[in-house]
């Protein structure tokens, strides 16, 4: 039902729209902490209701044949942000089972043993061996650490307090957070230079995501050039490859990006780029500012109602 239904609400031809996915992580297994995440065996059955409802393409592909309104019937494609290492180790081998390819969006200045600055605020609360988190030498308050609710509550107010800073102060402020709850935290978390190579010899997609993952909008044009550019670069010299998507970093328009971000992705010279507004685009739709969007849902009908239900944002 939820195929034919996708087939009337997005036919072939120039009528189709194109539903892209977001994915960040795919744990190995549910995490205690944040039970809602992505973990294989949930990846394993979306994998599947897609293969089964939807025509599912490179993004490369999609985006060609949304530009020249040749989709097929129920188009979509799957992309991941940021590049961590369980994108390769366990959600490439659940794509291949399914014969699925993705595009992975790599923040290229976490590699090789990086981590980004949220993961070391989750990473310190989860392993804070504290019964209170005291951080009000940094303006950032006290956190009771006393359950898993308490832990959850505290990452989510520090996420939102720290988010829209500079770089530079993120980090800062980041690392002295896991110094106060002493913690030593994990450097395994992102892709390696290796790990990039195999997923695209496994067929998948590589595209450019910045380099240290900065709310564009807040740079100067000339450092969102250099972060844009600084990825496009890196990458297609590690795959001796053109690289020609990108996806902005939060990707919220008029927020995390501006129309001189977009500007500047389109004369540095990508074919298209992904935003993170809800909706799946129709021809004649802004390429570098293609919708995308994820489905939360934890069973299979609400996962595929909630992908009709796109069709109308």
């Amino acid at each position: 039902m939820i195929g034919a239904l996708a087939g009337l609400m997005s036919p072939a031809g120039a009528g189709a729209r194109l539903s892209a996915l977001i994915f960040h992580r795919v744990l190995p297994e549910p995490d205690l902490l944040f039970p809602a995440d992505m973990h294989a065996n949930r990846f394993d059955e979306i994998c599947e209701r897609l293969r089964v409802w939807f025509n599912v393409l490179p993004a490369d592909e999609a985006v060609q044949r949304l530009k020249a309104g040749t989709l097929p019937a129920r188009a979509a494609c799957i992309t991941f942000d940021d590049g961590y290492a369980d994108n390769c180790h366990v959600a490439v081998p659940i794509l291949r089972r399914h014969g699925l390819t993705a595009t992975f969006f790599i923040a290229t200045g976490f590699m090789d043993g990086g981590r980004m600055w949220n993961d070391t605020i989750i990473e310190s609360v989860r392993a804070c061996p504290m019964p209170e988190l005291d951080l009000s030498s940094l303006g950032l308050g006290r956190h009771a650490m006393g359950s898993i609710q308490d832990r959850r509550a505290a990452i989510a107010a520090l996420i939102g307090k720290i988010k829209y800073q500079p770089f530079e102060q993120r980090v800062a402020v980041t690392e002295r957070l896991a110094q106060l709850a002493q913690v030593q935290l994990p450097g395994n978390l992102m892709v390696t230079s290796d790990d990039v190579r195999t997923m695209r010899r496994a067929g998948m997609q590589i595209g450019a995501h910045t380099m240290s993952h900065p709310i564009l909008a807040k740079l100067t044009d000339s450092q969102a050039r250099d972060e844009i550019g600084g990825s496009k670069d890196f990458l297609e010299q590690l795959l001796n490859e053109r690289v020609g998507l990108f996806a902005y970093p939060n990707g919220k328009p008029g927020e995390d990006y501006a129309a001189h971000n977009v500007d500047a992705v389109r004369s540095l010279g990508f074919d298209a780029a992904f935003s993170t507004q809800w909706g799946a685009s129709r021809t004649g739709d802004d390429l570098f500012q293609i919708r995308r969007f994820t489905p939360w849902d934890q069973t299979n009908w609400r996962f595929g109602l909630r992908m009709l239900a796109n069709f109308r944002t």
